[in-house]
C-alpha cells in the first residue's frame, strides 16, 4: 500500500509541476500579447466573455486569467462590468485542459518531454525556450496521469478502496470534497484530472464526479479572492464576481442534478461515446457554458450584488507618498507588473511636468508658495524614483512574460530620465530663491523668451510620456521636430542674452542665471526624448544623426 501511495503522490507531483510549467510558459509567452487583446476587445460583457475563453483557453489558468483581470481593474484600466465578461468566460477556457487530458496522449508523452528538452537546451532563442517548456510541461503533466493510473490500477483491485469509493453517494459530502481539494491544489484542472483517472479506473461512479465537479468551481476561486484582499475596492468586488458567479451557478446546477439527475447523465453519456474519461471532461465544460448562459444576461445585478458585501469608497485618501499601482494596495500578477509600473511612472511624469511649470512661474512671479510646492513634490518625485526602481528590480527576477522582460532596462532608464526632470525643476526653483535673495531682474524679453522655450518642452515632454505609457505613436515626428526646435532655440537664446550682456540691458547673475535655466530646459528635452522612444528597438534620433552625417559626408 504504501508503495501505491508513493506512486499516487509522484504522480499527483508531476502532474501539478507539469501543468504549472506549461501555464507559466504560455503565460511568459503570451502574456503581453494575451494583455493588450484584454485591454481593448473587453468593451461590452459579450466580447470579453468571448476574450476570456480565449486567453484562459491559451494560458491553461483560469486563476492566471482571474487574478490578472482584478489587476487590471485595480488599475483601473477596466471596469467590473467588463471584467465580469470576461471571468465568466475564463471558466468556459479553463475546460480546455480537462478536455486534453481526456484523450489518450500518455503513450507519446516521453515523445513530447524529450522534443521539451531538446529545445529548452539547445535552443537560443527565447521564443523557442518557451514553446519547449510548454511542450516539457504538457509530457510531464501527461507522465505524470500516467503514474496516477497505473497506481489507480492497483487500488481498483483492493475490496476496502472499491467499498470506500463506491460508498460515497452523498450529493452534499461531493460537493465538499471537490471544494476542499481544489482549494488546497489551487487548479480545479488538476482536480477535474483526477476526477477523470479515477473514473476510467471504475472508482468514482460519474453521478458523484459531477457533484466533485460542482464543487471545483467554487474552490477555483480561491487564487482571486487572494489577490483582491490587498486591493483597492474594486478590486475586491472583481474578485467578489468570480465567486458569486461561481457559487451561483453551483447551487443552479445543484438543483437542475438533483431533480433530473438520471437525464443528465444520459445525455452526457450519449454525446461521449460511454467513455469514462471524455464524460467527465465533457461534463465540466457542459457546466460552466451552461452556467455562463444563464447568468450572462444577469451580469449587473451580480455586479451589484458585490457593491453590498463591498460597500462605501477606499479607506483613507490616498496621498501622493503612496504608490497608488504597485503598491500595498495593488495585485501583483506577473503578466501586468510591467503595466502597472508603466502606469506608476505615468503618474510620476505628470507630477514632474507638473512641477516643471510650477517652478518656472515661481521664477517669473517669485511667488514663494510656488517655490515651497516644488520642493515638497520633488520630495514626491524622489519618493517614487526609489520606489518604482525597487519593484523593477523585484519583479526582474520573476516570471515576465519575453516582451515585458526586454523592455525592463528602458524601463530603468524611464525612470531616471523622469527623476532627472524632477531635478530640473527644483534647479529652476533654487533659481527663484536666489533672485529673491540677490534682487535679481529680468527683462520681460528674457521672461518671454524663457516662457515660449517651456512651452515647447512642456509639449515635448507630454507627448513623450504619452508615447512612452500608451505606445501612442501618433505624435513621434512631432517629437522628433521639437527636440530639434529646443536645440535650436538653445543657441538662439544663448546669443540673445550675450548680446544684451554686453549692451548692458542686463546684469551678469541675471546672464548667469538666464544661461543655466535654458541649458536646463534644453536637458528636460533630450530627457523627453529618451523617454519617448525607451521601448522602441531602433532609436528614430540616432537614425537621424546618421542620416545627417552621410549627407554631410556626400
Amino acid at each position: 500500500m504504501a508503495e501505491i501511495i508513493l506512486g499516487l503522490m509522484g504522480g499527483l507531483g508531476l502532474f501539478l509541476y507539469g501543468m504549472k510549467l506549461m501555464s507559466d510558459a504560455l503565460e511568459k509567452a503570451a502574456g503581453a500579447k494575451m494583455r493588450s487583446i484584454l485591454e481593448f476587445f473587453t468593451k461590452t460583457p459579450i466580447r470579453g466573455i468571448l476574450v476570456g475563453t480565449f486567453f484562459t483557453a491559451v494560458i491553461q489558468s483560469s486563476s492566471a486569467a482571474t487574478v490578472m483581470v482584478v489587476s487590471f481593474v485595480n488599475s483601473g484600466l477596466m471596469n467590473l462590468y467588463q471584467a465580469a465578461g470576461v471571468i465568466m468566460g475564463a471558466n468556459i477556457g479553463t475546460t480546455v485542459t480537462s478536455q486534453l487530458i481526456s484523450f489518450n496522449l500518455s503513450a507519446l508523452a516521453p515523445a513530447i518531454v524529450m522534443a521539451g528538452v531538446i529545445m529548452v537546451m539547445f535552443c537560443k532563442k527565447n521564443k523557442i525556450q518557451r514553446v519547449g517548456e510548454v511542450l516539457l510541461g504538457f509530457g510531464i503533466l501527461f507522465m505524470g496521469l500516467t503514474t496516477m493510473s497505473t497506481s489507480m490500477s492497483v487500488l481498483k483491485e483492493s475490496p476496502q478502496v472499491v467499498g470506500i469509493m463506491g460508498s460515497l453517494d452523498n450529493h452534499f459530502i461531493a460537493l465538499l470534497m471537490g471544494i476542499i481539494v481544489t482549494a488546497v491544489l489551487q487548479s480545479s484542472s488538476a482536480t477535474v484530472g483526477i476526477i477523470l483517472l479515477l473514473a476510467k479506473q471504475g472508482l468514482l461512479d460519474f453521478r458523484i464526479c459531477l457533484f466533485i465537479i460542482l464543487g471545483c468551481n467554487i474552490g477555483a476561486c480561491v487564487s482571486a479572492l487572494l489577490a483582491g484582499l490587498n486591493g483597492k475596492r474594486d478590486a475586491k468586488r472583481a474578485s467578489l464576481i468570480h465567486l458569486l458567479f461561481n457559487i451561483i451557478g453551483t447551487v443552479l446546477m445543484y438543483v437542475v442534478f438533483s431533480v433530473a439527475l438520471e437525464p443528465v447523465v444520459h445525455f452526457i453519456e450519449s454525446i461521449s461515446g460511454m467513455d469514462p474519461g471524455r464524460e467527465v471532461a465533457n461534463a465540466h465544460t457542459l457546466i460552466k457554458i451552461v452556467e455562463v448562459i444563464v447568468l450572462a444576461p444577469f451580469i449587473k445585478q451580480i455586479v451589484k450584488l458585490t457593491g453590498f458585501f463591498v460597500r462605501g469608497e477606499d479607506a483613507g485618501a490616498e496621498t501622493d507618498f503612496e504608490l497608488q499601482f504597485i503598491g500595498s494596495k495593488s495585485v501583483f500578477s506577473p503578466t501586468t507588473a510591467v503595466f502597472d509600473a508603466t502606469r506608476e511612472m505615468e503618474r510620476m511624469g505628470h507630477m514632474a511636468i507638473t512641477n516643471l511649470e510650477r517652478a518656472m512661474n515661481a521664477l517669473i512671479t517669485l511667488d514663494e508658495n510656488d517655490i515651497k510646492e516644488v520642493y515638497q513634490v520633488e520630495k514626491q518625485i524622489d519618493f517614487l524614483n526609489h520606489s518604482i526602481t525597487n519593484y523593477l528590480v523585484k519583479i526582474n527576477q520573476t516570471s515576465l512574460p519575453i516582451d515585458d522582460k526586454q523592455s525592463i532596462a528602458g524601463l530603468f532608464h524611464v525612470v531616471n530620465d523622469i527623476e532627472r526632470i524632477g531635478d530640473h525643476a527644483e534647479n529652476i526653483a533654487d533659481a527663484a530663491i536666489s533672485r529673491i535673495e540677490r534682487n535679481v531682474d529680468f527683462s520681460e524679453k528674457a521672461k518671454r523668451e524663457l516662457s515660449g522655450m517651456l512651452d515647447m518642452v512642456i509639449k515635448i515632454t507630454t507627448y513623450a510620456l504619452d508615447m512612452f505609457s500608451h505606445n501612442n505613436q501618433e505624435h513621434m515626428q512631432e517629437i522628433l521636430e521639437l527636440e530639434d526646435q529646443v536645440d535650436e532655440a538653445e543657441r538662439s537664446l544663448q546669443e540673445s542674452h550675450i548680446q544684451r550682456l554686453t549692451r548692458n540691458e542686463c546684469t551678469a547673475s541675471a546672464g548667469m542665471m538666464f544661461s543655466d535655466i535654458i541649458s536646463g530646459l534644453e536637458r528636460v528635452s533630450d530627457h523627453a526624448t529618451n523617454i519617448a522612444f525607451s521601448l522602441m528597438e531602433e532609436d528614430p534620433v540616432e537614425q537621424q544623426k546618421e542620416q545627417r552625417a552621410q549627407a554631410a559626408g556626400k
